[in-house]
């Protein structure tokens, strides 16, 4: 079952990007993929690529618009 991306994060240390479907995250779990592999999982995440580092954005459902704060 393809979960939605709601939650992004650009991580101040380091640069990283973290993508989340919005469940809480077991890192036991992640798995680290290249930015190519999320584009092509959910195009609509490109909006964000202009995300300062140390922000997040998360919307409601897979089609409501993006909120984004400093975290």
């Amino acid at each position: 079952m393809k979960k939605p991306i709601l939650f992004v994060s650009h991580d101040e240390d380091d640069g990283m990007w973290q993508f989340h479907c919005g469940e809480d995250v077991d890192m036991d779990n992640a798995t680290l993929v290249s930015l190519k592999e999320i584009v092509d999982y959910d195009i609509s995440v490109t909006i964000l690529n202009d995300l300062p580092l140390g922000w997040i954005a998360w919307r409601e459902t897979e089609s409501s618009h993006w909120t984004r704060q400093k975290n």
